[in-house]
């Protein structure tokens, strides 16, 4: 028990600290460009975790299983995640992180529909609550610049829907947690990459920047102000918060179970905030506070219907 806290406490930290960290990065890298860097040298942190459970479990990765790592890469890393740099982008770090910290909401849908798993009393009350929790804090009738909002919900509900994708694939192809994850980060950055390099095409990058909301997607850059003064950078968001993020989750995963390990979403809404105001000046409105705290109250909801299922099964 002790040592699984300690890892969703080192897992907790450096996932309320990526909103943050891509906030500053992004700076000085086009978002897609931060995405294949944080990707890959977050599935290559991952690799040697991935590598022992597959030499645990007696098994190879066969090309059955990129076909199943391609579908689960594209939809975190070149949909979900390219949507997520982009919200980070446009809107402000701590609102971010609150409303794609509820994509465990929108995971519960997408189980419903594609694995026909029934709703629980606490999953319908948890779902309820953190709607009303994103309302509150989006606050629809005063909104004044709303992309980074959309570009957040929407990220939220593709990862979400890549959360059950993936948790399917996984019991097809019979690999856990971690497997996945790496080989799902090293695939996704993979085609991310090919679109890149897609868009460098002449033709194709003059007829991307002749629509101005495609602009900044024509001829992508890979090594631009990839240098000594931004190694620093690089290495927080790809092997820190991305690749070791993941790697403590999957170790509270492993020690801990689905419930020690799901505290990691339950927290973060209330510490990216946090961070955010005394790293960045970021502030912390009423509605924020309002909001971040129904969908905590709708965390342990879930939380306490994780318990009660625990000891039902047992």
């Amino acid at each position: 028990m002790k040592k699984s806290l300690i890892y969703v406490l080192f897992s907790t930290v450096l996932f309320s600290l990526m909103e943050i960290a891509l906030k500053s990065a992004g700076n000085q890298f086009n978002p897609i460009q931060l995405n294949l860097i944080r990707f890959t040298l977050g599935g290559l942190v991952i690799l040697p975790f991935a590598l022992s459970h597959l030499k645990k479990q007696h098994r190879q990765i066969h090309w059955s299983d990129w076909k199943v790592f391609s579908l689960t890469g594209f939809l975190c890393v070149v949909i979900s995640m390219t949507l997520y740099q982009l919200a980070i982008e446009y809107g402000e770090p701590a609102i971010v992180a609150v409303l794609f910290s509820c994509n465990p909401v929108f995971a519960l849908i997408f189980a419903y529909l594609i694995l026909h798993e029934n709703f629980s009393r606490s999953d319908i009350i948890s779902l309820i609550l953190s709607v009303i929790g994103l309302l509150v804090i989006v606050d629809p009738f005063k909104l004044t610049d709303p992309l980074g909002i959309f570009f957040a919900i929407l990220a939220a509900a593709t990862f979400g829907f890549y959360s059950i994708m993936s948790q399917a694939s996984s019991l097809r192809v019979q690999l856990d947690g971690v497997v996945m994850t790496s080989f799902t980060f090293i695939a996704g950055a993979l085609e991310l990459l090919v679109l890149i390099l897609i868009t460098k095409i002449p033709p194709i990058a003059a007829g991307m920047r002749s629509v101005s909301w495609l602009k900044s997607f024509a001829d992508i850059p890979i090594f631009t102000n990839v240098n000594l003064p931004n190694l620093w950078i690089i290495l927080f968001v790809g092997v820190a918060v991305t690749g070791g993020g993941f790697a403590f989750y999957f170790l509270a995963l492993q020690e801990g179970g689905v419930t020690m390990a799901s505290l990691v979403f339950f927290f973060k809404p209330v510490l990216s905030p946090i961070f955010a105001f005394f790293l960045i000046g970021e502030n912390i409105n009423l509605p924020t506070i309002i909001g971040v705290t129904i969908i905590i109250i709708s965390s342990l909801i879930t939380l306490y219907g994780y318990r009660l299922d625990a000891k039902a099964n047992q």
